[in-house]
């Protein structure tokens, strides 16, 4: 069965997609089964493995509210699978508030296909709202991406409140995946000091690998590749595939037979 990972910030331009999209992709180029579930109604997740959001269907919304088959929804690329999702999945908040499980919905349309993969990794939207509560009931550890910037750690108090809430009341099993230090600039004492701070806060659950600021990541999106395929030997490319290894140390592989 899959490891679960969601992708959580509730503060926007952290990094968040981009550590998704480019893991998943490093995840699957280093041999493991991986599914990237766009679930922020931006769809750059989507659109970062080459997807057309604009054009897709089924969405992961037609999964949840329409009644679609997950497996029609899942978008084979090269890079790894995708459930995509475009602007129609901003609706769904308001539209699953009156049905049952309203929070169990993501959970149980990814446990039809988890079995087929090593990784499901879930890019959640920036906010703190239902969809964010359905990444968090379905996964079974977060990744959180925090910016190495002056107001890192604002609001990173409540988004871990908020995860003790939901592991209390609605999903015992979650745990803290770690903490991912993103656009660092070894240039500007103001990185290293956040970087230092955040540690401090939380020791032990802060990966050793650190994302730098690097044009490379910001360039990708736009060809539809992940930074690996875009430029693997990039500042950026090589952190992922650092922090791929760091997370297969802690996930490992199922042995292959023969």
């Amino acid at each position: 069965m899959a490891k679960t990972i969601a992708f959580v910030n509730q503060k926007g331009g952290v990094g968040k997609t981009t550590s998704c999209v480019s893991l998943g992709s490093c995840l699957q180029a280093a041999g493991a089964r991986v599914l990237v579930c766009d679930f922020d109604p931006q769809g750059n997740a989507t659109s970062g493995f080459g997807v057309d959001k604009g054009a897709v269907f089924p969405t992961i919304y037609d999964v949840l509210i329409n009644g679609a088959s997950v497996e029609k929804a899942i978008v084979h690329t090269k890079y790894a699978d995708v459930l995509p999702a475009n602007k129609a999945l901003a609706g769904a908040s308001v539209e699953l508030i009156g049905m049952d499980r309203r929070e169990y919905l993501l959970k149980e349309a990814l446990g039809k296909v988890a079995g087929n993969y090593d990784f499901v990794l879930i890019d959640c939207p920036p906010s703190l709202e239902l969809l964010t509560l359905n990444c968090l009931c379905a996964a079974d550890t977060v990744l959180v991406p925090v910016q190495c910037e002056y107001y890192a750690l604002e609001g990173l108090s409540d988004l871990l409140s908020t995860v003790r809430v939901v592991k209390r009341r609605l999903n015992p099993g979650i745990e803290l995946e770690g903490l991912l230090l993103t656009m660092y600039d070894g240039r500007t004492n103001l990185s290293m000091q956040v970087a230092e701070e955040v540690k401090r806060h939380f020791p032990g659950k802060v990966f050793a690998t650190v994302i730098p600021r690097n044009v490379r990541l910001s360039e990708a999106p736009s060809h539809g590749k992940p930074v690996n395929y875009y430029d693997g030997s990039s500042r950026g490319s090589v952190a992922y595939k650092q922090l791929t290894e760091e997370i297969l140390e802690r996930n490992p592989l199922p042995r292959k037979e023969g």
